[in-house]
């Protein structure tokens, strides 16, 4: 009996507790997978048929609207501190690159320029020597030259400052075209074009050499008729003396 009791002060709070939670439990909405009818669902695609968004009319916004609330670029973008000092980088050396270009162009006009001057210095001193065949040497022909330079000016020391002047380069003159005519002349030739490159010297050389060469023609003509006169008066001597001979006979 002991035992009943004591069985059943326990088993009838423990009945208790499970009546309640099962009241509780059953008084909880039940909670379906599916969800109710009236709510929408959003479809999975924005140009669904049936979507609202899909077929609301947004109002038109105008194109200066658009251009006022886009922010500029370049005014949101500002370059940074490093940007800045390669774009700086960038401009000096290419400034660089153009003072440095320049100046290898201009070193190599000038060294052009000194082997054209070379080239032509060389090609002219070699147009100056006379050609094989005519047997014309320079070494000895320079020589009588300079001595024959040197006696006109001994013998017009003690004259005027033209005379000084002008006899020795006559004489070096005389002399140059008497040994060296080859030569001579293709020294003529070539001072002729560096004259002509001034038009008031080549004139005036033009003037000389016609007055010079006129007197030169006088004075062979001049010459002959002397020559002529004087193989007359030798003729005639000679036939007077014959004839004085022959009447002594």
């Amino acid at each position: 009996m002991a035992f009943r009791a004591a069985l059943n002060r326990r088993v009838v709070p423990a009945t208790a507790c499970l009546v309640g939670a099962g009241v509780v439990v059953s008084r909880i909405p039940n909670a379906y997978a599916e969800a109710p009818k009236s709510l929408s669902k959003k479809p999975i695609y924005d140009d669904a048929p049936n979507s609202p968004e899909s077929t609301a009319v947004f109002p038109s916004v105008a194109p200066s609207d658009t251009s006022s609330a886009i922010p500029s670029t370049s005014q949101s973008i500002t370059p940074t501190p490093t940007e800045r000092l390669a774009a700086e980088i960038r401009r000096a050396r290419l400034f660089l690159h153009a003072h440095a270009s320049a100046a290898e162009d201009g070193l190599n006009r000038l060294m052009g320029s000194a082997l054209d001057l070379e080239t032509s210095f060389t090609n002219t001193i070699a147009s100056l020597a006379p050609p094989k065949e005519s047997g014309e040497k320079l070494m000895p022909g320079v020589i009588y030259v300079l001595v024959a330079t040197m006696a006109g000016s001994i013998v017009s020391r003690n004259r005027n400052v033209l005379l000084r002047a002008m006899v020795p380069l006559a004489a070096g003159v005389g002399t140059s075209w008497l040994v060296i005519p080859t030569t001579s002349r293709n020294v003529g030739d070539l001072l002729w074009k560096y004259e002509q490159k001034t038009p008031l010297i080549s004139e005036n050389h033009l003037l000389i050499r016609n007055a010079a060469e006129e007197a030169l023609r006088l004075a062979r003509d001049r010459g002959r008729i002397a020559i002529r006169a004087v193989d007359e008066t030798a003729q005639g001597g000679r036939e007077k003396v014959e004839e004085w001979v022959r009447k002594g006979k």
